[in-house]
């Protein structure tokens, strides 16, 4: 059985100054650049929130939750502006926006209020 040898990428001309090596070796160098170089971006964290209101719970989501919560508390948002004052019950960070949103979409649900009540409250 003869063994087979992985060509070597580095024997084929002008490997050197290839843009993808050039631009692999700067995101190396410079700590993942190399994503933003393509148009990819980082995904941000999304939260899924949930508020203590005077009259029950809210539950949201969003990827600024600092300014979310501060929007919710000066009345800024008008699910809550009736429900004042809240207080953050607890969050869960998310890297993934649609799941984020689905999870929210699932504490919403009738199941999903029941996991809440057994589990987070």
């Amino acid at each position: 059985m003869a063994v087979l040898e992985r060509p070597c990428i580095a024997r084929y001309r002008g490997f050197e100054s290839h843009p993808l090596r050039l631009r692999s070796a700067e995101a190396r160098k410079s700590g993942g650049e190399l994503r933003q170089s393509f148009g990819v971006t980082k995904s941000a964290m999304h939260y899924v929130y949930s508020l203590n209101c005077k009259d029950g719970y809210y539950i949201g989501c969003t990827d600024n939750l600092k300014d979310r919560i501060e929007r919710h508390q000066k009345g800024q948002i008008p699910a809550t502006v009736n429900r004042l004052p809240v207080k953050l019950d607890f969050y869960l960070a998310i890297d993934n926006k649609y799941k984020a949103f689905e999870f929210e979409k699932y504490l919403k649900s009738g199941s999903g209020k029941a996991f809440i009540k057994k589990h987070l409250i």
